[in-house]
């Protein structure tokens, strides 16, 4: 029995890989739509923002285990997004 347990990560773990793999996929998108939007930048705009998403997501896992971890990537999801021009592609029928 006590194999069992030190087989599964505790809950805290889980919970914390669930929620960087959460922001990791919305710097995906997020990286999706600066594909898209390429022709509008510069080229060194596009370099810098990818920069920064390759930067984020490669710290993505330490950043969650931080207190204010929401608050801190959530903004950071949010200046890359007005570059992207992300929130400016939903489709308002499916907001929450």
């Amino acid at each position: 029995m006590s194999r069992f347990l030190t087989d599964s990560p505790p809950p805290c773990d889980r919970v914390l890989h669930s929620l960087s793999n959460f922001y990791r996929e919305e710097f995906i998108r997020c990286q999706r739509c600066l594909d898209a939007q390429r022709e509008y930048y510069s080229e060194r705009t596009i370099s810098d923002v990818e920069r920064a998403l390759t930067r984020v997501m490669s710290q993505l896992d330490q950043l969650c285990e931080q207190n204010k971890a929401n608050q801190v990537v959530s903004h950071v999801l949010q200046q890359v997004d007005l570059v992207a021009g992300r929130s400016a592609w939903a489709d308002p029928r499916q907001v929450n």
